[in-house]
Protein backbone atom coordinates (compact mmCIF):
# COMPACT_ATOMS: atom_id res chain seq x y z
CA UNK A 1 0.00 0.00 0.00
CA UNK A 2 1.61 3.01 -1.09
CA UNK A 3 0.43 6.40 1.29
CA UNK A 4 1.69 9.15 -0.42
CA UNK A 5 1.25 9.58 -4.86
CA UNK A 6 4.45 10.59 -6.90
CA UNK A 7 4.10 14.07 -7.78
CA UNK A 8 3.13 14.49 -11.63
CA UNK A 9 6.17 15.67 -13.70
CA UNK A 10 4.95 18.80 -15.59
CA UNK A 11 6.44 17.87 -19.24
CA UNK A 12 7.52 20.63 -21.60
CA UNK A 13 7.39 21.17 -25.15
CA UNK A 14 8.47 23.79 -28.04
CA UNK A 15 6.12 27.00 -27.45
CA UNK A 16 7.45 28.66 -30.12
CA UNK A 17 7.26 26.05 -32.75
CA UNK A 18 4.51 23.57 -32.19
CA UNK A 19 0.42 23.63 -30.91
CA UNK A 20 -1.34 21.86 -29.09
CA UNK A 21 -4.22 20.09 -31.11
CA UNK A 22 -6.62 16.75 -31.01
CA UNK A 23 -6.43 15.04 -34.34
CA UNK A 24 -9.82 13.70 -34.51
CA UNK A 25 -11.21 11.16 -37.21
CA UNK A 26 -14.33 11.72 -39.10
CA UNK A 27 -14.97 8.11 -39.79
CA UNK A 28 -15.06 6.51 -36.00
CA UNK A 29 -14.66 9.63 -33.57
CA UNK A 30 -11.10 8.35 -32.49
CA UNK A 31 -9.65 11.33 -30.77
CA UNK A 32 -5.83 11.73 -30.18
CA UNK A 33 -4.18 14.92 -28.54
CA UNK A 34 -0.83 15.89 -29.76
CA UNK A 35 1.56 19.07 -30.95
CA UNK A 36 1.16 20.26 -34.61
CA UNK A 37 4.41 21.97 -35.74
CA UNK A 38 3.49 25.10 -36.85
CA UNK A 39 5.94 25.12 -40.15
CA UNK A 40 5.98 21.84 -41.20
CA UNK A 41 2.13 20.83 -40.19
CA UNK A 42 2.84 17.78 -39.18
CA UNK A 43 1.18 16.79 -36.13
CA UNK A 44 3.30 14.66 -33.00
CA UNK A 45 0.69 12.13 -31.58
CA UNK A 46 1.40 12.09 -27.82
CA UNK A 47 -2.47 10.37 -25.64
CA UNK A 48 -5.36 8.65 -26.77
CA UNK A 49 -8.76 10.62 -25.90
CA UNK A 50 -10.94 8.24 -24.45
CA UNK A 51 -12.98 10.84 -22.49
CA UNK A 52 -13.35 14.41 -19.95
CA UNK A 53 -10.89 12.75 -17.87
CA UNK A 54 -7.82 11.88 -20.41
CA UNK A 55 -8.19 15.13 -21.79
CA UNK A 56 -8.04 17.09 -18.36
CA UNK A 57 -5.26 14.84 -17.88
CA UNK A 58 -3.07 15.70 -20.99
CA UNK A 59 -4.37 19.70 -20.54
CA UNK A 60 -2.59 19.27 -17.16
CA UNK A 61 0.79 17.21 -17.79
CA UNK A 62 1.81 19.74 -20.32
CA UNK A 63 0.60 22.95 -18.42
CA UNK A 64 -2.31 23.64 -20.88
CA UNK A 65 -4.84 26.59 -20.07
CA UNK A 66 -6.64 27.44 -23.03
CA UNK A 67 -9.39 25.37 -25.19
CA UNK A 68 -7.79 22.90 -27.98
CA UNK A 69 -8.23 22.93 -31.63
CA UNK A 70 -9.20 19.98 -32.92
CA UNK A 71 -8.02 18.59 -36.73
CA UNK A 72 -9.59 16.45 -39.15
Amino acid sequence: MRLFKKKAELLSYDKENKRPVIKASICNGEQVAGFKDIRTGEVEEVMLIRNAGDLAAFKQRYGIDEELAKIY
